[in-house]
């Protein structure tokens, strides 16, 4: 720990002039944030924990340095925004009392998420996870630092701010492996994107950017951050799940980025006008096989897309069989897209109306066989017969079984979209607030589960609205009552903790600069607890006694 005292906590440079570094020009005596570890607190008996250099979705990063191998290292500490912080003075994480269940939850993700990183360090593509460790009520991961540029500073600085495909095959391909063995042990990305695809000094191309899968989709109560052109449809807020495929879209935009020169439009766009256009003078340059790789792998929904990495990585490579394979799909495919500018080569659909007669030729013998055995079963005549008095009523043979709606976590788009259930039923929604279930689920029925009822009967659903959140007031320097007093009344419990009063604040009154957790403008649930720290009574010298 001595050693690390004359070094640099940006660079761990030794430092030769004071607090400022000569090598980075850091000021070594700047205030940290209250929300980060001190800077020089020591991990494990081992990292020292150095500045801060970025804010991820799940965690902070810090530089660091390992004292058993002398060497610079990155530290990412497990701290969702939103759900805790830490309270000045102390380094354990302090979560707020309506997350602590969810927080235990995304921990348990963040640890199996790195320990599985680190069981794939023999990947060309991975960053090298050095140790994982628990302390201060929360997790860390430690990696090797490496010096490294983003692919997308690398690609404003070529000409044109694209590349061919001859160099852009030996950056991406590698990469695919690594993408396929973390499928292969359930890990979905879901940030692929050219500031997390970073070119290193040893020359190849690494992933970063890891989160928690929790953070991949907006529905979760953790922070979202879409990155336009790159987020695919299936993370914002729809019916579509996340799967591999989403990966799959986020590399192909990359691809397309490398390639043509600019970002692909963002996902909820091309939903509503989906145009995927390359320039001709771009799409010239680059090879057939490439263009309907990325057709496929561009797709806006995931179920038409390209599902493998393998699958991906054999049409990038124009294996025949694929290839046909791929053409055969797309050509099918409602949503097939020219990968060109008019006059352009385009992958287009190959003999869709001989296919669209053909499906129509299909579904109408469908439908005359169907017409026919129900007209055969429902009409078939046997010898008369007197009416029989115990026929039941027409309601009661038309009546249905209620499906139990909130059990399933159905939404309320789910359930406007199934079409058997609108045909049994009429439906009316309407929103409440709930802290139990998670926004847009239907967690209320006005028609039990099982009951019969007949076709046609109104069902209302209540969808949550999600917690209810409300901005924390300001009460720093109030009175001690007037502030319980606020933030009661706004719907807050309270909890007052008095601290040391050293004769220079007012008694009973909240402290003026971080004297409240969650702090002031936070937006938290409605009756969530707020702490507040209170000065005691002022502390005062005994007057000296001449004996």
């Amino acid at each position: 720990m001595g050693y690390t005292d004359n070094l640099c906590m940006n660079c761990f440079e030794p430092l030769t002039a004071g607090c400022i570094c000569r090598n980075c020009g850091f000021d070594n005596d700047s205030v940290t944030d209250t929300i980060f570890l001190p800077r020089r607190t020591m991990l494990a008996d081992r990292y020292v924990v150095g500045n801060s250099i970025s804010v991820e979705n799940d965690s902070v990063v810090y530089i660091g340095y390992d004292t058993e191998r002398n060497a610079v290292v990155t530290i990412r500490e497990f701290l969702p925004g939103g759900i805790c912080n830490r309270l000045e003075g102390n380094n354990d994480v302090h979560v707020r009392e309506r997350y602590k269940k969810n927080f235990a939850v995304y921990k348990d993700s963040f640890i199996k998420l790195w320990k599985t990183l680190k069981g794939l360090n023999s990947l060309s593509a991975v960053i090298p996870v050095l140790d994982i460790l628990e302390e201060n009520e929360t997790a860390y991961a430690v990696c090797e630092k490496m010096d490294s540029v983003s692919l997308h500073d690398f690609l404003i600085r070529n000409t044109d701010n694209n590349i061919l495909w001859d160099k852009a095959r030996l950056m991406f391909m590698p990469i695919l492996t690594t993408i396929e063995a973390l499928h292969d042990n359930g890990i979905i990305h879901g940030e692929i994107n050219p500031d997390n695809l970073v070119l290193c000094r040893d020359g190849k191309v690494r992933l970063a950017g890891f989160c928690i899968g929790e953070c991949n989709e907006a529905s979760s109560v953790l922070a979202f951050r879409p990155v336009a052109g790159y987020t695919a449809l299936e993370q914002y807020d729809n019916n579509h799940r996340i799967c591999p495929a989403t990966d799959i879209y986020s590399f192909s935009a990359c691809i397309y980025r490398a390639l043509v020169g600019t970002n692909p439009p963002e996902a909820p766009a091309r939903a509503v006008n989906d145009k995927l256009m390359i320039p001709n003078s771009i799409a010239e340059r680059i090879p057939a096989h490439v263009i309907r790789a990325l057709g496929g792998g561009l797709q806006i929904y995931p179920e038409h897309r390209i599902q493998s990495v393998d699958d991906f990585r054999e049409l990038l490579s124009a294996a025949p069989s694929v290839v046909a394979n791929a053409v055969n799909a797309s050509s099918a495919t409602p949503q097939a897209e020219e990968a060109r500018e008019d006059g352009g080569e385009a992958v287009k659909k190959k003999d869709s109306k001989k296919q669209i007669k053909a499906i129509v030729a299909i579904a109408a013998s469908v439908a005359v066989l169907v017409a026919a055995i129900f007209c055969a079963v429902y009409f078939k005549k046997g010898p008369e017969k007197e009416p029989e008095t115990t026929t039941a009523p027409v309601e009661e043979i038309l009546k249905v079984a209620v499906p139990d709606f909130c059990k399933a976590g159905y939404t309320e788009s789910e359930i406007k979209n199934q079409a058997s259930w609108n045909a049994q039923f009429k439906f009316s929604f309407k929103s409440e607030y709930s802290a139990e279930y998670e926004e847009g689920v239907v967690f209320k029925q006005s028609v039990k589960a099982g009951e019969q009822v007949s076709k046609g009967t109104e069902i209302a659903l209540t969808v949550s609205k999600g917690i209810e959140l409300l901005h924390v007031p300001d009460v720093g320097g109030k009175p001690k009552d007037e502030a319980v007093k606020i933030l009661e009344d706004e719907g807050f419990k309270v909890r007052v903790v008095t601290i040391y009063n050293d004769d220079h604040n007012t008694p009973n009154t909240v402290r003026q600069r971080n004297g409240m957790a969650p702090e002031a403008g936070d937006e938290i649930a409605k009756g969530e607890e707020v702490m507040i720290q209170v000065y005691g009574e002022e502390v005062t010298e005994p007057e000296p006694t001449n004996e």
